[in-house]
């Protein structure tokens, strides 16, 4: 179920930069390819940057060239699917399962040479990473 994490927008402003709090909470996108994450190779867990639970391994990362970060697979039950219709079209919205944050949209069928055929778009500013040590 979304939104177990239930803070209310006050508390989430507190603790989010104004940056965080417009992509998670509002469902904002950054500018193409000015994450810090794009086209970062670390090896580690990337979590969701509001709450902490882990999202994608960086196993699942792949260079998509599209300007955000792209896995092919999120960690078992960490992301959701929403439809949205917000830019008059059809899209799957993806979301942080604990805590309801924005994380990107996913699209399936692009043909990228991957196990799943998906493309997981993220913005790097939903994110937060913890390498292997």
């Amino acid at each position: 179920m979304d939104n177990t994490d239930s803070k209310t927008e006050s508390e989430w402003r507190a603790i989010l930069s104004p940056e965080q709090f417009r992509i998670l909470r509002q469902k904002g996108t950054e500018p193409a390819g000015t994450g810090k994450y794009d086209k970062f190779n670390g090896e580690g867990i990337y979590a969701c940057a509001g709450c902490g639970t882990p999202l994608y391994k960086s196993t699942t990362k792949f260079n998509s060239g599209c300007g955000w970060p792209a896995f092919f697979e999120a960690l078992p039950g960490a992301v959701s699917r929403h439809e949205d219709r917000s830019w008059g079209m059809a899209r799957t919205e993806i979301t942080c399962t604990a805590c309801g944050g924005h994380l990107g949209h996913v699209f399936k069928g692009e043909g990228y040479n991957t196990p799943t055929d998906e493309r997981h778009c993220v913005n790097s500013i939903s994110l937060s990473f913890k390498g292997n040590e």
